[in-house]
């Protein structure tokens, strides 16, 4: 059963698809007693836009549902993911090397 929410972030002008499920799978929850959450998480436009967390744009994520719902959703735990990520230093090297490329 498909239980996925849909959400949409813009970031640093990327388009982000945020896909959302807090009860993945039922076998799981029936054997462990809890759920298991799912959330996708994919630049649409542009598409395949690298992220801090992915170079391909897309990024698969499996976890506890207490977490995201704690941050506020499945939109407030991203961002805070992607402003964490964009700090690192091969991120930024990344950017850099982005932005020259796009000067010729």
């Amino acid at each position: 059963m498909d239980n996925y929410g849909t959400k949409r972030l813009t970031w640093q002008g990327i388009v982000i698809e945020i896909r959302y499920d807090p009860d993945w799978l039922e076998s799981y929850r029936e054997t462990y007693g809890y759920p298991l959450a799912h959330l996708e998480i994919e630049s649409i436009s542009p598409a395949k836009e690298p992220l801090p967390m992915t170079e391909t744009g897309y990024r698969s994520w499996f976890g506890a549902p207490a977490g995201v719902e704690s941050d506020g959703g499945a939109v407030e735990f991203v961002r805070p993911w992607l402003e964490h990520e964009a700090r690192s230093d091969s991120w930024k090297a990344g950017q850099a090397e982005h932005r020259e490329l796009t000067l010729f």
